[in-house]
């Protein structure tokens, strides 16, 4: 089967998806991007998803190229196209195609609207989450601003390499005060030992993710302590349990960090059970 991408206005097969040369999203990372996940042919967290798309364009002032109602009826078709029940939606915008200059170009000039859509199998996601993940440490070397969803994603990738290299599927970026702030593709959860959740508060050094959102929701409904604040490693090497969320990982239970096993280096039941919350039945 072909596979179908969307560039400004047009559906085309994959292969044939182009953008400028010129293009500041590949000259200076000047794009921001987002990623929604597909159950059931449906957009997991849609409006949150939404929400962050236009602050992040807003925060960079670039102009939102179409309207929410026909960005979700580009997306609807882009997954008929692709055959989506179950994968993901990858959205990309940047300030558009001009001559290379450090200050924004002319005025009128459009922004360039990328969009993809593959099908995910998540039975290696569900196999991660049933056995746990182990996450490898690393100074925070990103810039001031990770609350906006930039394509600037250099250290995350160095990040995410370095933890691949040493055997563990994260990284937890930790700032120059000793706390964690989040890792290289996701949020980071701890369990105290008194049965609290404890995240960093969206502050500017983490992205303000909205499977983090939902998850605090959920938790707080059920009656459990939360707080959100900064947490150091030795805080998580004692806690019970430790977790991550994202888009694309949903709610993910830690059971090593920097080869030192959290709580009884098993998935713990509370991040168990947030997942099952989060995603609902089978």
């Amino acid at each position: 089967m072909s596979r179908y991408s969307y560039v400004n206005g047009r559906f085309l097969p994959h292969r044939d998806a182009h953008i400028s040369i010129d293009d500041r999203g590949f000259l200076f990372g000047d794009a921001i991007y987002e990623v929604w996940s597909v159950r059931k042919g449906e957009l997991l967290d849609a409006d949150g998803h939404f929400g962050r798309l236009q602050r992040s364009l807003g925060e960079l002032r670039i102009a939102m190229p179409v309207t929410i109602p026909a960005l979700k009826l580009v997306i609807r078709e882009l997954l008929r196209r692709n055959r989506v029940r179950d994968g993901l939606v990858y959205l990309q915008i940047s300030r558009g195609a001009a001559r290379r200059d450090h200050a924004f170009p002319p005025a009128g000039t459009l922004p360039t609207l990328v969009m993809t859509a593959k099908r995910v199998d998540f039975t290696a996601a569900d196999a991660r989450a049933d056995q746990g993940i182990g996450v490898l440490s690393l100074p925070d070397q990103r810039w001031a601003r990770c609350d906006i969803k930039t394509v600037n994603l250099l250290p995350n990738v160095l990040a995410k390499q370095a933890a691949r290299e040493a055997g563990a599927f994260e990284a937890w970026q930790v700032d120059e005060a000793g706390k964690v702030t989040e890792g290289a593709s996701s949020n980071a959860w701890i369990v105290t030992a008194d049965g609290v959740l404890v995240t960093r508060p969206a502050d500017n050094a983490i992205l303000h993710g909205i499977t983090r959102a939902t998850i605090l929701r959920i938790a707080r409904e059920a009656g459990l302590g939360v707080e959100e604040r900064g947490f150091t490693l030795a805080e998580a090497h004692a806690a019970r349990e430790a977790f991550i969320t994202s888009a694309t990982t949903f709610v993910t239970p830690v059971v090593r960090i920097d080869d030192k096993p959290v709580g009884n280096g098993a998935p713990g039941s509370l991040a168990t059970q947030l997942r099952q919350a989060y995603l609902g039945p089978n």
